[in-house]
Formats: structure tokens, sequence, C-alpha cells
């Protein structure tokens, strides 16, 4: 092929790639975790600064760009088992563990083998917008008006290997997904009653700095 042609087909394929919307940092992103007796499936979480971030860090001068990422977990018969909130700064780090902390202490009192976890990315609080450092009832709390992009998430799950009958983790991003206004007043209304009156029942413990990899028995 003759340069100049080369040129023109790189320039265009330069083109339509600018030209794809970014969604994988899309507010709302969903994932499953699967035979969870076998092993512990982690959550990673980071905030990539979509919007905003300190200019000279977080160590100095105005909190800017937080996030609060909302967590609720369904067993397989579509019951909200738990929900609960985690403050990400920006090019934050952090983690939950399935096991340690969306099914330790479920609404229904029963621990299912697999769950889907749906993630609904908020801004926090505060002047300037993100400067807010408690994400307390968000989960609750969060509305159309909040939503904003800036999450990525990636999650670990078992899987029976084909031979020998072991398991193998595999890890993959978080799906962004659509959020319908049915969907997301369901999962603020859902966890509002959890908060409300699942005498403690249902809450998830709240996410760990850093990131954590495969485990399995």
């Amino acid at each position: 092929m003759h340069l100049r042609n080369v040129f023109f087909a790189i320039l265009a394929l330069a083109v339509v790639a600018l030209a794809q919307p970014a969604t994988v940092d899309a507010p709302f992103q969903v994932r499953y975790a699967a035979n969870t007796t076998f092993g512990e499936s982690y959550i990673n979480i980071t905030n990539d600064g979509a919007n905003g971030a300190p200019l000279l860090g977080p160590g100095f001068g105005d909190q800017r760009g937080n996030i609060c990422v909302n967590v609720y977990a369904f067993s397989p018969d579509e019951q909200m088992i738990s929900c609960c909130s985690c403050l990400v700064t920006p090019n934050g780090l952090v983690n939950l563990g399935v096991n340690r902390d969306l099914t330790s202490k479920t609404l229904t009192g029963v621990i299912p083998t697999s769950v889907v976890i749906k993630l609904v990315a908020s801004l926090s609080g505060g002047t300037p917008a993100g400067s807010g450092t408690s994400c307390t009832n968000s989960a609750a709390q969060v509305t159309t008006a909040t939503l904003v992009p800036g999450m990525l998430a990636w999650g670990t799950t078992n899987h029976l290997a084909a031979a020998g009958g072991a398991y193998m983790v595999t890890e993959t991003p978080f799906s962004p997904a659509t959020l319908s206004a049915g969907e997301l007043a369901s999962l603020g209304g859902r966890c509002a009653a959890i908060l409300g009156n699942g005498s403690g029942f249902g809450i998830c413990r709240s996410c760990q700095a850093g990131a954590l990899g495969a485990a399995h028995k």
C-alpha cells in the first residue's frame, strides 16, 4: 500500500476511535459473583477523576471530585439482600468482598451462593461539588440529579474448571448498563427500607482501602 494511503487509513482509524462514546465509567454498572461458597469474590473500585480532582493532591487545598459508590446486592430470586455506600476520592482505590462485606449479614438471613451486584455513582456533597467526605445513607438517597461518571470497577468470581473439579478465579470489569427511572427509584426505596427497618441486617460493610485479587479454597 502506498505510504500516503497508509497514513490516511491510520488517521481514519484514529478518528473512529475518538468518536466512540466513553461508556466504561458509566454511573450504573452491573456484575455477578458465583460459587461464593468455594472462595471469596472481590470488587475493586477507583475514581478516574472525571468530576475533577485536587490540583496538588489530597493533602493540600480543597477536596473535590469525590464520588459515592452506592452498592446494592441481590440474591438470584431478585431480593435486595444488602446495600451500602463507599466514598472514593479521585485516583483512590478501594475494595469490597462479597462474602466479607455484602452477604455477611443479609436482610433475609440467607446467604446465597451467587449474587448480582449493582453499583451507582453519585457526586458527594459539599461546596464545591464533590468535596463531601461522607457517603452515609447516600445509597438510599441517590437521584438522577446526583448521578455522575468517573467510576471504574472490576470483580472476581469462581468458575468450575473443565477437569478435576477445581475452581478457577477470573476477573473482569463491571458492565455499564442503562439505568431507568424505575430501577433507580427501586434501588433507593428498597435500600431506604433496609436502613430504616432492618435493625442492622442488610447494611453491608463499607469499602476498605486498596485492591484485592484472587481468593479460593
